[in-house]
């Protein structure tokens, strides 16, 4: 129901940081997580984008904590307690659980990623990561288009 909610949400519209903060609101709104939102790839590095929860980092490197491991291995990757995650990057203490998935163009390119927080150990499963790989797929046909593919 959600991913249609999202599709629905998306369509018609043009504006892609439009886009991204209403399908962060309604993920957010609707699931009760600590944190979501988005980082997009700009000048080699993760940029916060759209989100919604407390305050966030700023910049990433490739590699560097769950969002830029993401990035540079493009796969989902699932946190059930983020300190037993090697090079976890704290932006809130209040982070027990994470999950992100990668945002591609239409060349298989990560172009930003989706970042999802939760104040519980073991939020995330693999079903999560199904349903938010298909959530993100519609992101990226409404959003990342061959005339549009740097969001």
């Amino acid at each position: 129901m959600l991913a249609k909610q999202v599709d629905s949400l998306l369509a018609g519209e043009s504006n892609p940081t439009g886009q991204l903060a209403n399908a962060a609101a309604l993920l957010h709104e609707a699931m009760g997580w600590w944190w979501t939102g988005f980082y997009l790839v700009k000048d080699g590095e993760l940029q916060l984008g759209p989100f919604q929860g407390p305050i966030a980092c700023y910049r990433i490197k490739q590699g560097r904590g769950v969002c830029g491991t993401a990035w540079q291995e493009n796969r989902t990757v699932i946190v059930p307690d983020v300190e037993q995650f090697p090079g976890h990057i704290a932006c809130s203490s209040m982070s027990r659980s994470e999950i992100v998935v990668p945002l591609r163009n239409d060349k298989g390119e990560v172009v930003g990623v989706l970042d999802i927080d939760s104040k519980e150990l073991a939020t995330f499963d693999e079903e999560d990561g199904r349903w938010l790989e298909e959530i993100v797929h519609i992101i990226e046909r409404h959003t990342v288009t061959p005339q549009n593919c740097k969001l």
